[in-house]
């Protein structure tokens, strides 16, 4: 499924949409719409194909980072510390990548840097969406497997078998990183190209809807403060 984007186009936009939403229902659509995707949707070609862009290191020299995982049993209870998200009132460019058929976007102010994939050394004991620590030069990486942080539990489970990560998306200077299988492309966006979310929405790692993708906009900062506190996208 690498690489390749839903098929159902309205499902998607009707899946994206709710996740915009503050509809407490939102959860059950949620699964029944990307369940329905698995069962039904067949590959069909990009009417406007993203370029693909080269590996990339945004920062230098990898700063030595110590493993943050920080999760702890008594955390696991506790709503997400809330962060606002800062509507930039310029222009910004954003990164492009794929998980599962699904796109998402990270700001390039916020984005650590971009690795291949390397052996990750497991730990036991974690949330199902840590796959483990990356050791890259002398740092070490947390690595999120996407997918199961950010799809419903049981999709993530029939992901599994066909999701082929090949990058680490690495947040700010984190020391999280977030595993994906396809870079897509960097482009220039206008605040008006963003359906920005309302202060206090649930599911607070989203920024927004890139509107002409019918992507997510990932608020970094706070997906960084959740990660740490062993939250998922829907705690």
């Amino acid at each position: 499924m690498s690489g390749k984007p839903f098929a159902n186009e309205e499902v998607m936009e009707d899946y994206m949409s709710a996740l915009l939403t503050e509809d407490p229902a939102i959860d059950s659509f949620q699964k029944q719409a990307i369940a329905s995707l698995l069962e039904k949707a067949k590959p069909a070609p990009r009417s406007e194909p993203f370029e693909p862009i080269p590996l990339v290191s945004v920062r230098d020299e990898p700063k030595e980072i110590e493993a943050t995982v920080e999760i702890k049993a008594t955390e696991l209870s506790k709503a997400p510390a809330r962060l606002e998200t800062k509507v930039p009132e310029a222009e910004f460019q954003a990164l492009f990548f794929e998980v599962a058929g699904l796109t998402l976007a990270v700001p390039l102010t916020e984005l650590g840097g971009i690795h291949q994939l390397d052996a990750i050394n497991p730990l036991f004991g974690k949330p199902s969406w840590f796959k483990g620590v990356m050791l890259h030069k002398g740092s070490k990486f947390n690595v999120v497997d996407t997918a199961k942080w950010i799809m419903p539990e049981k999709s993530a489970e029939k992901l599994a078998e066909t999701t082929k990560y090949q990058y680490l998306i690495l947040l700010d200077e984190s020391g999280w990183g977030l595993a994906c299988e396809r870079l897509v492309t960097t482009s220039t966006l206008q605040p008006e190209d963003v359906k920005w979310r309302n202060p206090g929405a649930s599911r607070p790692w989203l920024s927004g809807m890139v509107k002409n993708k019918m992507c997510a906009l990932v608020n970094v900062q706070q997906l960084v403060a959740m990660l740490t506190q062993g939250l998922s996208s829907n705690d």
